[in-house]
């Protein structure tokens, strides 16, 4: 089940998923510098180290805000409806190399009697990127919890993403883009329900 799953559960958890020990993080780097041969005391370095272990506590201890709030459904009044936020930009961390990835976000579903604020489902994105992660994983991830959260069981996302572990590394494919969707419902056995909930999407990611 998604960490996002029961708003009065996980509310706490989003709010500060992970503490980040300071202190240590801050000595590792400075040992990471003189194991590259760099002095941590020279001008340009003195505060590397604190700047690097800062960033990694505002990375990893991101809220996404609490699950009653944020995830405040709206009832529909009337009829069926495709809802599509597109161009949603997450920065995540490989897990692999602890290198970022950039991913752009299509998250579209179909109502079931209610809608969620739109706004929220940039918070599901963000919530799930916001931690060492996989292309893949991420995408599911961000599926089932719209899945959960709009009480929805056709929902989809689609992702592509430039990865600097594959750009600036190995085999530095600077063009490279990778491409995830996952397909919940009937998402995921009627392709023309999904090109009408996301066409410029599916046209894109065929």
């Amino acid at each position: 089940m998604s960490d996002l799953a029961d708003p009065g559960r996980t509310a706490q958890t989003l709010q500060s998923r992970r503490r980040v020990d300071i202190a240590a993080v801050e000595d590792l780097y400075r040992k990471m510098l003189e194991a590259l041969g760099e002095d941590p005391d020279r001008e340009g370095l003195q505060d590397t180290p604190r700047r690097v272990a800062a960033w990694w506590r505002e990375f990893l201890d991101f809220g996404a805000g609490r699950c009653d709030t944020v995830f405040a459904h709206t009832t529909m009044t009337e009829g069926h409806q495709q809802v599509t936020v597109a161009g949603i930009v997450a920065w995540s961390l490989c897990e692999h190399h602890l290198l970022p990835f950039r991913v752009e976000f299509s998250c579209g579903y179909v109502p079931n009697e209610t809608v969620v604020g739109l706004s929220k489902i940039v918070r599901i994105v963000q919530a799930h990127a916001h931690r060492l992660q996989l292309q893949e994983r991420l995408t599911r991830q961000i599926a089932t919890s719209l899945a959960e959260v709009t009480g929805s069981r056709d929902v989809g996302v689609w992702g592509r993403g430039e990865h600097l572990c594959m750009s600036m590394r190995g085999v530095q494919a600077q063009a490279a883009r990778t491409d995830t969707n996952c397909l919940l419902g009937r998402l995921s056995t009627d392709p023309v329900l999904a090109a009408h909930l996301a066409p410029s999407v599916c046209r894109e990611h065929r």
